[in-house]
């Protein structure tokens, strides 16, 4: 009995040593976010000009081509922030959980070799995606002062939805990434079910449109709410959509607990495989 006690305690204890592991997820997260545009001619640039790339494309597609209107009145320009606000949180989810498929393997020498706190590298992932995002965020409050010349206070609401957003994210990363040392094609998989959940989550189409029998299967997914939340926030002056905050942040710790217990009962399983 005291046996299988001390067991659940060696897994759960690196989780509660990351704090004391601050210093070096920063630098992993640092050295994978530099490492990305290291050689480039705009450097971080990049970090910016390609969410703007994506969203203009996606706004000349659906706004310019299809009529989308993320309501009565607004125009190509407000479909585009609309569109920005639904992808900060989503590009930062996707980028991880596609990194996290293949980082194991791809540091299989820290696998073998060196006792090294695994579980560090997913999380390294998920705060240069972080980075990334905050890049991003800063061209959006660029954008909505250029085209509706104001900004709302409820943008100091921004950690508030972070803060289950990484959760989630930490969650999943870490659940992909056991997966990815066993099943060496989970990669193609996950893109495949990233994209599919990005055109189940009202993103690139308003909410409005979703046919009323499909409101409830809309609703149940996590990133609903929290896209609903990034925009009200951002450009509706309001504050976020708590009772869909409170799902979404339930569903991220369950996520988050989970992804972090199966990460620790497979990774004594990691040396083995790979």
């Amino acid at each position: 009995m005291l046996s299988s006690q001390s067991a659940r305690s060696n897994i759960w204890q690196p989780l509660w040593q990351l704090p004391g592991r601050a210093e070096l997820i920063f630098s992993l997260a640092k050295r994978e976010l530099l490492s990305r545009y290291k050689g480039s001619v705009l450097g971080l640039v990049w970090a910016v000009l390609t969410p703007i790339v994506m969203i203009a494309i996606f706004t000349f597609i659906f706004a310019g081509i299809f009529g989308a209107r993320f309501g009565a009145t607004t125009s190509h320009w407000d479909y585009a922030l609309y569109l920005f606000c639904g992808l900060l949180p989503w590009s930062m989810f996707q980028e991880t959980l596609q990194q996290s498929a293949g980082t194991i393997v791809a540091h299989a020498n820290l696998v073998k070799r060196v006792v090294f706190p695994l579980e560090t590298l997913p999380i390294a992932l998920a705060f240069s995606a972080l980075g990334n995002q905050l890049f991003a965020t800063i061209a959006l409050l660029v954008a909505t002062v250029a085209i509706r010349h104001q900004l709302h206070f409820t943008t100091l609401w921004l950690p508030v939805l972070l803060i289950p957003q990484l959760l989630m994210t930490l969650g999943a990363a870490w659940l992909i990434a056991s997966l990815g040392v066993f099943l060496r094609d989970i990669a193609q998989g996950v893109m495949l079910l990233l994209m599919a959940w990005m055109y189940l989550t009202p993103i690139i189409y308003p909410e409005s449109i979703i046919p009323s029998h499909l409101q409830r299967l809309i609703n149940l997914n996590p990133f609903t709410s929290l896209v609903r939340s990034y925009r009200r926030i951002f450009l509706e002056g309001l504050p976020p959509d708590w009772s869909g905050l409170g799902y979404f942040t339930l569903m991220a710790l369950v996520v988050f607990v989970f992804g972090y217990w199966w990460f620790a009962r497979t990774r004594k399983n990691f040396s083995d495989v790979i």
